[in-house]
């Protein structure tokens, strides 16, 4: 399968990319708005897999030109660029491409962070608002902590929370999930629920900040 994770270059973008490399062989395409910054950051994830003995090929696109060519489109960019980004590629999207969100608003005062919840009642519904309507969207990998996630030292065992309204889409967003080892996707329905899932984020990130021992908190139900 071929997977674009448009902002591919920031935290999370990177911590999927690596671990994709590093668990599955999949084909990464690594999308920003700025192409040379794309190529870079993909020849820095073969490098890194390459001392893992992980020989693979990366490549690196404008967002557009990444979306168009991929199956499975992750739009790993922060919330206040989501909606700009997916009417960016929206020409290049089609009923076959399964549109990813992990997007969270927050917003941050004395106190520690916050979801930063908008109208549209979720950033997945800003998503979904903007999508052309054949693509189906599915919101996951919310709750992980993209450092964790990067670091290819590291295990765990976390869950993410997987939603939306295509089941076959969430399907195939499950079965990618579970691919990374150590991460156990779990459904939880529909779109309409994307606001309980963005939420727990902020959380997490304030645990962490008040609790010794706590860096890179992810979260696992049992």
């Amino acid at each position: 399968m071929r997977i674009a994770l448009l902002g591919g270059t920031g935290d999370i973008g990177a911590g999927l990319t690596l671990r994709w490399g590093f668990d599955t062989t999949h084909e990464l395409l690594v999308g920003s708005r700025d192409p040379e910054k794309a190529r870079t950051k993909a020849d820095e994830y073969e490098t890194e897999l390459a001392s893992r003995g992980v020989e693979t090929t990366i490549k690196g696109f404008e967002n557009s030109m990444a979306a168009d060519r991929a199956d499975v489109v992750v739009l790993a960019v922060p919330a206040y660029h989501l909606v700009d980004t997916v009417e960016s590629i929206a020409d290049r999207l089609d009923g076959d491409t399964v549109l990813v969100s992990p997007a969270v608003g927050m917003k941050r005062d004395e106190s520690g962070f916050h979801y930063n919840r908008p109208g549209a009642g979720s950033v997945a519904a800003l998503a979904a608002g903007a999508k052309p309507a054949t693509v189906p969207l599915v919101g996951a990998f919310h709750n992980l902590p993209a450092g964790g996630l990067a670091d290819l030292d590291r295990t765990f065992e976390w869950d993410t929370l997987v939603f939306g309204d295509d089941e076959d889409a969430k399907s195939t967003v499950v079965d990618l999930a579970a691919e990374i080892d150590g991460l156990r996707p779990l459904d939880v329905g529909g779109l309409d629920n994307a606001a309980e899932v963005e939420s727990v984020t902020p959380l997490l990130i304030n645990v962490a900040r008040e609790n010794d021992g706590m860096h890179d908190l992810g979260v696992r139900f049992q």
